[in-house]
């Protein structure tokens, strides 16, 4: 909540040149939600799909929420005071429509439990982000969301970012055999 009492909507920021892929922000997030260290169940999940490359992945909170507008049993909402999409374990059947309408297929299934599992914000203190802070990397960091910029824009699949990612640090060429 910010200081004129208006909520305070959050969003992560993602700087992938400095992920080390440590993935001490899985293991907060697990640790968090799930009470062990199990970065399957995490709602952070760091890809390596080339080496030298560490992708974190997580909801980029879309400004039109296209997974909670597919969801049929209605078991997705929007934290009013986040802006993070919160899932409904209960409601949910695990139909995977809110995989298929997220442009960078975020959500997933979890592996025990069989309900959509999204980043939840940590209701306002994701855990992620001061594991990777603590960590020194910096490569997620906590910004007050504001209206007028589209944060879709960062909604990519892995492979996608690993592409503009090797495209920077090895050039086209390497990039294209991605």
């Amino acid at each position: 909540m910010s200081t004129t009492g208006m909520p305070s909507l959050i969003w992560i920021y993602r700087n992938y040149q400095n992920c080390s892929g440590c993935r001490r922000c899985e293991i907060a997030c697990s640790l968090s939600h799930e009470g062990k260290i199990w970065p399957e169940a995490s709602r952070i999940r760091v890809f390596m799909l080339v080496p030298g490359i560490e992708v974190p992945h997580l909801c980029a909170q879309c400004h039109d929420y296209p997974c909670v507008d597919t969801c049929p049993v209605k078991a997705l909402s929007v934290n009013k005071e986040t802006g993070a999409v919160i899932v409904d374990r209960e409601k949910c059947i695990a139909c995977g429509r809110c995989i298929d309408a997220c442009p960078g297929k975020v959500p997933y299934i979890h592996p025990r439990d069989n309900y959509a599992v999204i980043c939840d914000l940590c209701n306002g203190d994701p855990k992620c982000v001061k594991a990777c802070n603590e960590g020194g990397w910096n490569a997620l960091q906590i910004v007050r969301r504001f209206g007028g910029y589209n944060f879709k824009l960062y909604a990519k699949t892995p492979e996608v970012i690993t592409r503009e990612l090797a495209k920077r640090f090895y050039g086209e060429e390497i990039a294209e055999e991605i």
